[in-house]
């Protein structure tokens, strides 16, 4: 039985452990004197070695992706920190920064020794006014005490570190989206290639990591390998923090090595699901991610057992839902959250998402025909693979896999115009006394 972890949130119990005399206290900054007695190449391959994969969302070898920075261009390289954490149900970057944001600029740092540059970015969501003024404040004290900046701690690196406020727009959690958005230009995505690595931030290369990511760096440099692949699984090592929301009895940020079951998660950390409720069905990697059920939830939390399961890991945004919530209401809620954040640039997403919310807005407004299954279905595979960016993709995901797992549910919609007993309405469905919808006063409908 895997046992939660302290390791990238170990000062969170601490009342100064945000501050630049509580993170040294407690063994801060001690990876760069490990790394800078080693040559940038080989910290790289320490990383691949590692095992360390991104906790951004997609999962990818984070050492892979910094062997593809060139490092004879002669152009100055870029590291740039995505901290805009807009998946919905994802708050672990929110809270890591908060209570240890000295912890990410120590990765800063290291990451930028290794990849031989002198400027990095934090893209901070605009929402995150109190983790920027925690951000603010230790980036001036690291400036001050020599941790930031020329020459630090007498090694001759330099390093200085932009914090960036976004201006808020969930498609700028996209990589090359980001980088536009850095640039003073509409977020976007790029097309690519080229890729970032090569011609990312100003045409120049550049890596972009998540903020989970580079907190990891400094305890690889500092521990080892051994000690970073004694956690986790031989695909998925590490400690990684779970974000668990729903209906659980306490929702939070949770430590525990990859591939803990997500049961033991809920049970041991969360205290189970609220009293009187049972697990329906349940998002791993936030709202973008397929469904699961009930029957997944002994699943080890790690990229390829969920991959196995049918969806993805994601960001590791637990959303639990329970045995009294629709399924078809849940999706609409996150169907309209996909339609108002499409960047518009192609129209699979832009006009897609947009009438997929009116065919379930019209299912639970009791008035869905035999069609409209199928008419979801088609909606759903003309954005799958055909959208710019990822954004199409996820959001179909969640209509695609519920569509799959609780078909009766929708069946039940068109055939009673209503939700089935024992469900309660949310998302803007007014009820009768007997909790049914009343679809002649449905809050918004067409």
């Amino acid at each position: 039985m895997a046992e939660p972890l302290s390791v990238l949130t170990s000062r969170f119990d601490m009342a100064e452990g945000h501050t630049l005399e509580g993170y040294v206290a407690t063994g801060g900054y001690a990876s760069l004197d490990v790394a800078f007695g080693q040559a940038p190449t080989d910290l790289v391959q320490q990383v691949k070695d590692a095992g360390l994969r991104g906790r951004g969302g997609a999962g990818f070898p984070t050492g892979v992706k910094w062997g593809f920075t060139p490092r004879d261009s002669g152009k100055p390289v870029y590291l740039a920190v995505n901290a805009d954490e807009g998946e919905p149900g994802t708050f672990k970057d929110r809270e890591l920064m908060e209570r240890d944001p000295h912890q990410l600029l120590e990765g800063i740092v290291v990451a930028c020794y290794m990849l031989e540059s002198r400027r990095a970015f934090i893209f901070l969501r605009g929402e995150y006014v109190w983790p920027g003024m925690r951000l603010e404040q230790a980036i001036a004290e690291a400036y001050e005490h020599g941790y930031l900046g020329k020459d630090i701690a007498g090694s001759g690196v330099d390093v200085d570190v932009t914090l960036h406020y976004a201006a808020g727009a969930y498609i700028c959690g996209e990589e090359t989206a980001m980088l536009d958005a850095l640039e003073g230009r509409r977020g976007q995505p790029r097309l690519r290639p080229p890729f970032p690595a090569v011609a990312g931030l100003y045409g120049m290369p550049t890596q972009v990591n998540n903020v989970e990511t580079i907190m990891n760096v400094g305890h690889i440099v500092q521990h080892g390998i051994d000690w970073y692949r004694s956690m986790g699984t031989d695909k998925s090592p590490g400690p990684k923090v779970f974000c668990v929301s729903g209906e659980v009895a306490r929702p939070g940020n949770y430590e525990w090595p990859m591939g803990t079951p997500a049961r033991e998660i809920v049970d041991r950390s969360c205290g189970g699901m609220l009293a009187g409720r049972e697990l329906k069905f349940w998002a791993p990697g936030g709202s973008s991610t397929p469904l699961l059920t009930a029957d997944h939830a002994d699943t080890p939390m790690d990229f390829d057992s969920i991959a196995a399961a049918g969806s993805l890991l994601g960001t590791a945004a637990m959303m639990m839902y329970s045995d009294h919530t629709s399924v078809v209401e849940a999706v609409l809620n996150w169907t309209r959250f996909y339609e108002h954040e499409s960047c518009g640039k192609c129209t699979p997403c832009r006009e897609g998402f947009f009438w997929l919310s009116q065919v379930y807005e019209r299912l639970l407004d009791g008035r869905g025909r035999p069609a409209d299954l199928a008419l979801l279905d088609e909606q759903g595979d003309n954005i799958l693979g055909r959208a710019f960016c990822a954004l199409g993709d996820g959001g179909v995901s969640p209509i695609t896999s519920s569509l799959t797992h609780f078909r009766d549910e929708y069946e039940h919609l068109v055939a009673h115009g209503r939700l089935p007993d024992g469900l309660e309405a949310h998302a803007g469905v007014v009820t009768d006394n007997s909790g049914h919808s009343r679809p002649d006063q449905l809050v918004g409908s067409p």
